[in-house]
């Protein structure tokens, strides 16, 4: 190894790699004698094939494997010896070399320098709720309606009610993808259907037909049909309006309280609306205080690291969309479109390892079991779920990352000048900022 220089930037880094020819050799002579004693080659027993044919079958992909293996080894020992925080992958580069060295460079990145400004001119709005009866309540009658069941009614369809209908859509005069059903429901209000179509469903009644006309929307999916004038045959099969489910033991029984006591039951559902709140405001804080750090952090951001976090993103993307019935031929996932998130995530990333290392926040163990413990309250069986979590490393990973950002809130909070601010319930959970 010689030297080492920087190169285009503050993070970017460039050492000259040695590997003598002589160590080379005699690494693949050393695997190749160690693979002859294995090798099946036909008409030669194992252990007994000569080391001219081996190494004629294996030699170009064993010299590869020990120039690979070589070369990694060298630069850990280089990077090391230098103490150098690779940030991302080296990429490796053989140089003209003489005849008794093989020579390479290798350009990478380092881990920047983090300086955090103190967070004292930065104030926090911390959301305080409670849930009242009436939040309560109103979210009890969510539930019911949830569990709504319809009954078939001889009257002519409504709003809220659900209508089995038959029909058939044609433009021009002739059938269009899509225009075609038999069978299908739909509840008058919700919206599933084009608010045209469902005016022209309601206040029939089964067994009513009834021909008409309508114009899809200029912004229609279906780019083939936007802007274009249908018309369509419907016939109403049935008709039923909605009942909701009566607030009795057997609607307790139904969200998972046994015995069916009512007051239990509003007890458990209260108990999850304090905890959905608790996350909302904590969300909230989080929020606040994870661009407070971004704001006042100056730190330059390997590009290495925003690649592979661009990886990450567009693969998860991919994944959601093949998930939902979706190809990804013709989504455009190029990426571009993940560059901004990625880099703003790293940086992040990076604030928070700083912080963390710096002021002691690592997450404790008894930190993680009582997040844990506390997520598993909103199971059926707490415990199973418990045991879940410390079954496999990488959930626990989660859990203590979520962790350490809850303990860089609470130091910054320590740090910040923070106002509470009295929050409805209801606009907390409806709020999307």
């Amino acid at each position: 190894m010689q030297g080492t220089q920087s190169v285009s930037s503050a993070l970017e880094r460039r050492l000259d790699l040695v590997l003598p020819v002589k160590q080379i050799e005699s690494e693949v002579d050393n695997r190749l004698k160690k693979l002859a004693r294995t090798v099946r080659i036909h008409g030669f027993r194992p252990g007994k094939v000569p080391m001219k044919i081996v190494a004629q079958q294996y030699g170009g992909q064993v010299r590869q494997e020990v120039m690979s293996d070589s070369v990694q080894r060298t630069f850990a020992d280089a990077v090391k010896a230098q103490n150098l925080r690779v940030a991302g992958y080296p990429r490796f580069e053989a140089k003209e070399s003489a005849a008794e060295n093989f020579e390479f460079v290798a350009t990478f990145e380092i881990y920047p320098e983090v300086d955090i400004n103190p967070l004292a001119d930065v104030r926090i709005k911390r959301p305080v709720t409670e849930v009242t009866d009436a939040d309560l309540d109103r979210t009890i009658e969510i539930l019911r309606k949830q569990r709504q069941h319809f009954h078939p009614v001889e009257r002519a369809a409504r709003d809220a009610d659900k209508v089995t209908i038959d029909f058939d859509g044609t433009m021009d005069g002739a059938p269009f993808p899509g225009g075609q059903g038999k069978g299908q429901e739909l509840v008058l209000g919700e919206g599933k259907f084009l608010p045209e179509f469902e005016l022209n469903v309601k206040n029939l009644k089964a067994g009513d037909a009834k021909s008409c006309e309508l114009t899809f929307p200029a912004d229609y999916h279906a780019k083939e049909l936007a802007g274009k004038l249908v018309r369509f045959e419907i016939r109403v099969q049935a008709v039923a309006e909605p009942h909701l489910p009566e607030l009795n033991a057997e609607f307790a029984k139904s969200l998972g309280v046994v015995d069916g006591d009512l007051n239990i039951m509003r007890a458990e559902v209260k108990g999850n609306l304090e905890r959905e709140a608790k996350k909302r405001m904590q969300a909230k804080l989080k929020e606040q205080i994870m661009q407070a750090l971004l704001d006042h952090a100056q730190l330059e951001v390997p590009k290495a690291l925003v690649q592979i976090e661009v990886g990450r993103l567009r693969g998860a993307a991919g994944r959601d969309l093949q998930s939902r019935g979706m190809g990804t031929k013709d989504m455009n996932l190029a990426p571009e479109i993940f560059q901004a998130q990625a880099e703003r995530r790293v940086r992040l990333g990076l604030i928070l390892a700083e912080t963390v290392k710096k002021h002691g926040l690592t997450a404790k163990p008894d930190q993680v079991r009582a997040v844990i413990e506390e997520q598993a309250q909103s199971f059926e069986q707490p415990q199973e779920m418990v045991r879940w979590y410390y079954q496999q490393p990488e959930r626990l990973a989660e859990v203590e990352a979520v962790v350490l950002e809850d303990n860089v809130v609470a130091w910054a909070l320590e740090q910040a000048t923070v106002e509470d601010l009295s929050t409805p319930f209801q606009d907390l959970m409806e709020s999307t900022k």
